[in-house]
């Protein structure tokens, strides 16, 4: 009797290791359909180091002598360039200093650090009206990026066009996480007005879906955090593991055949 108890252990032990959530959002496998207003989308704030295109256009025929290098375009000529810096000019883009300003041609220095896109378009254009009939302006971020390090299969930085992107998104781009991944305990780490936050997030579970850090702001780090199988791996020598597993396959074989 103690060696039929014995191969049930073994055969426990063997097996117990690798009962892993792997699924995300697993708490919904019993829901047929869920939903849930989505209350933590906010816009990026724009921030010191990032890169902006800025394109200015005017109904006025003559706003563009008003500005040096051809700043302001016409409606009604579309092949027209905008402000220089902008990426249709070939260009960089404005980069925001260290204290949230931008030098535009004739405005000068604006600051547009902390301001949404929206309240920086809503700036530009305010200062524009004193020089040019009915200005529109178009900012995007030329720089909004996000890391994904970790256990994933391709860590890597990712410029994103949209600039909206939530954590399912990076770790897609970044080829999804590997079975060592904690999908429990995913580390956001985040650089805002100078301050260094840091969030964790339990994909296993639909409470993420709520959280500030579901949507990703520029800048923002994803670390995947490797489980403790992994971390054996790394401070074990492997070849010993995989000698004792076979070692343990093996008795547990001999067992159930003396029963």
């Amino acid at each position: 009797m103690r060696i039929k108890y014995l191969s049930y252990l073994i055969i426990f032990l063997l097996f117990s290791c690798s009962n892993r959530n792997l699924a995300y959002f697993s708490d919904l496998k019993q829901v047929p359909e869920y939903e849930e207003k989505i209350v933590n989308l906010s816009e990026p704030r724009i921030q010191a180091d990032d890169l902006l295109s800025i394109t200015i256009s005017s109904l006025s025929a003559d706003a563009g002598t008003l500005f040096s290098r051809g700043t302001v375009a016409q409606v009604s000529n579309p092949s027209s360039t905008g402000i220089p810096g902008s990426k249709a000019n070939g260009e960089l883009g404005y980069l925001v200093d260290q204290d949230g300003n931008i030098d535009l041609p004739v405005l000068g220095k604006i600051k547009l650090g902390g301001l949404t896109k929206q309240e920086a378009t809503q700036k530009i254009v305010s200062q524009l009206r004193d020089y040019v009939k009915e200005p529109t302006a178009n900012i995007r971020f030329l720089n909004f990026r996000v890391t994904v390090v970790g256990e994933v299969s391709r860590p890597s930085t990712f410029i994103i066009p949209s600039e909206r992107l939530n954590v399912i998104e990076a770790l897609g781009m970044a080829g999804d996480m590997t079975p060592f991944g904690r999908r429990d305990n995913v580390l956001i780490i985040r650089e805002e007005n100078g301050t260094r936050k840091l969030a964790r997030l339990d994909l296993n579970s639909k409470s993420t879906f709520s959280s500030p850090y579901f949507y990703l702001q520029q800048n923002d780090v994803v670390y995947v955090e490797p489980n403790k199988s992994k971390i054996t791996q790394s401070t074990v020598d492997t070849r010993f593991i995989s000698l004792t597993f076979a070692a343990m396959s093996t008795l547990s074989l001999i067992l159930w055949r003396l029963l």
